[in-house]
């Protein structure tokens, strides 16, 4: 089946004026996971799961577990034997059926593929049809190896409506995250953002700004956006497992900011809820190399 982009990602590829690159790229995006892919997703120790609550907030969640918690039983499904922790925003939502976008990546090899379909809960996590699949380039990834995993466990979540310092201050430091989103028919996808330490701009208690670079032209992410603003963002505290859930509106702004070395465009995110667990994710990380790709960040940048 040839996969066509839907009116929002069009308007953002004209917009962007990326039109003809972004119909070269088309054939890319697949209906099935084919085998070389399944050998991937096997060989995964998490992914990153997209998908909204039931106040319609988007939210970027983590799941963990030995390579093989996620299998790719046939073509056509994926099979996520995990689920959130304790007090995560998706851990209930994920109880029934529901639209996911899901981004598995390897920091160590800089490899990533993206499977959206349709959710529905298992005995030990979930069940995607899948609708699209495709690779992503290696670009913007710091390559990270694991260094030890401590014993699983989340503890009890903070929630709250803005971000304070210490969550401001991690925010300002990373150099990846995570960004579900939707299109208007409620269709979730999940992706990856990546720079040098400091590339996302927190302007405020509830608001953020990032500069987004040269990527493949298919504009999913903010083809997304054009129809519906929810966003939910996704940081990791990559060596003490803690996890920053952020769920808001999120709008491109079209023209380039000079200032911004490498920005083609750049998103300003209104913040709605924030989530924080300290014992998100068990695995801790060796320190990044820095992709060769990131550009440099703005002039007087303290990071």
């Amino acid at each position: 089946m040839t996969i066509q982009y839907h009116a929002g990602e069009r308007r953002a590829q004209e917009l962007a004026g990326l039109r003809p690159q972004a119909e070269h790229a088309r054939p890319a995006i697949g209906t099935s996971i084919p085998a070389v892919a399944a050998r991937f997703v096997a060989e995964q120790h998490f992914l990153v799961l997209g998908a909204a609550d039931p106040e319609g907030r988007m939210w970027a969640s983590l799941l963990v577990g030995e390579p093989g918690f996620a299998a790719a039983p046939d073509e056509f499904t994926l099979d996520i034997a995990a689920v959130p922790v304790e007090g995560d925003p998706l851990r209930s939502v994920l109880t029934q059926s529901a639209s996911v976008g899901a981004i598995l990546i390897d920091p160590a090899t800089r490899r990533r593929m993206r499977v959206n379909g349709d959710a529905e809960p298992t005995a030990t996590g979930q069940r995607v049809a899948v609708r699209q699949v495709y690779a992503n380039c290696p670009k913007y990834i710091q390559q990270r190896r694991i260094d030890h995993a401590e014993p699983a466990g989340s503890g009890p979540a903070r929630v709250a409506e803005a971000l304070d310092e210490a969550q401001q201050m991690l925010i300002a430091s990373a150099d990846t995250f995570f960004v579900a989103t939707r299109s208007a028919s409620g269709e979730a996808d999940a992706s990856h953002r990546g720079g040098n330490s400091g590339f996302v701009e927190v302007l405020g208690e509830r608001s953020l700004r990032w500069p987004d670079y040269v990527g493949n032209a298919m504009m999913m992410t903010l083809g997304n956006l054009q129809e519906d603003p929810a966003a939910g963002l996704l940081f990791v505290d990559w060596k003490t497992g803690v996890t920053l859930q952020v769920s808001g509106r999120a709008k491109v702004e079209w023209q380039a900011d000079p200032a911004i070395p490498g920005a083609q465009r750049q998103v300003t995110f209104a913040i709605d809820r924030v989530v924080q667990l300290d014992r998100g994710s068990p695995l801790a990380w060796s320190a990044p190399v820095p992709s060769r790709f990131n550009p440099p960040l703005p002039e007087g940048t303290q990071n």
